[in-house]
């Protein structure tokens, strides 16, 4: 079954390769989607997959690359919409 995760991350998680390794980790398990820094020094990104391949990508997040130190997480939920292409970090 596909499924959609659109999830943000607080912490140190800006400047760590987050981005980076997201892109790294969604394209192994083929996910789509992006990621990308936001103004207020959270990392956002929108998954979608089949959901086993989905939740690895949360659960990425949930720990983030060695230099990040993840403090707050939060997912939602949401329909797959099957609208993109491939995995790509937004700038």
């Amino acid at each position: 079954m596909k499924t959609r995760a659109h999830v943000f991350v607080n912490g140190r998680v800006q400047g760590v390769f987050f981005r980076s390794e997201t892109k790294y980790e969604a394209r192994k398990h083929s996910v789509k989607g992006w990621v990308r820094n936001t103004p207020d020094n959270r990392v956002e990104a929108v998954f979608e997959g089949e959901e086993e391949n989905v939740k690895r990508l949360v659960e990425f997040c949930k720990r983030g690359p060695p230099a990040a130190r993840v403090t707050q997480f939060d997912v939602k939920w949401e329909p797959y919409s099957g609208n993109f292409a491939d995995f790509e970090i937004e700038y």
